[in-house]
This record gives C-alpha cells, structure tokens and sequence, in this order.
C-alpha cells in the first residue's frame, strides 16, 4: 500500500515562508502528476498546484508568483515553497500522488498538515 507523509506545516506570521515535503513510499509503479491541495474550514478542497512528470507546472491564481511546487523523482518526493503567506493561505494541506500502471491510474493522498498563517 502505497503511503504518503507529509511534513513541513506549522504557524508562521504574514509575509513569512514554509516549505512543505510529501514523501511517497512503496511506489512499484511510475508515479505521474503530484500536487497539493488545501481545504480551510467550511470550504471545499481546492488544488493549490500541480506538477506532471514532465516538470510542467500549474497553479491557482491565488498563489501564483508566491508559491513553487517542485519534485525529486529519485526520492519520490514533492515540495511547496510558500512564500510571502497570507492569513487566507490558513488551510489543511495535503498531497496528492497519482499512481501510473499500464493504462490506470490510481490516487492516493496524505493525511494532511496544517499551516496556520496568523500574527
């Protein structure tokens, strides 16, 4: 089964930066898009950004120009820098990992880290 731990959430003041990590375990297979999502209290879950296998990027417009997802394959790990954090980046992160077999995909998430962004 596959798993995946999430790191790096925390409080921090406005203007400040976190960096989060999502590391995927007993990966058999390729590992296609990874990305991060967040979902603050009494909202839904919105995808916050995501990276292909190919590199290529993409963000919500909230975060454009303040935050940077990149990934190690060698380690199967996916990174957020967020910089410059706003009270309404205040949110429950979470990773998403999508798993490559022949011609099926699979999903899996991690269980999620908190980012508090507060004076």
């Amino acid at each position: 089964q596959v798993q995946l731990v999430e790191s790096g959430g925390g409080l921090v003041q406005p203007g400040g930066s976190l960096r989060l990590s999502c590391a995927a375990s007993r990966i058999m297979f390729s590992i296609g898009t990874m990305g991060w999502y967040r979902q603050a209290p009494g909202k839904e879950r919105e995808l916050v950004a995501g990276i292909a296998s190919s590199g290529r990027t993409n963000y919500a417009d909230s975060v454009k120009g303040r935050f940077t997802i990149s990934r190690d394959n060698a380690k199967n790990t996916v990174y957020l820098q967020m910089n410059s954090l706003k009270p309404e980046d205040t949110a429950v992160y979470h990773c998403k990992v999508v798993v490559v077999v022949t011609i099926d995909t699979y999903e899996y998430w991690g269980q999620g880290t908190q980012v508090t962004v507060s004076s």
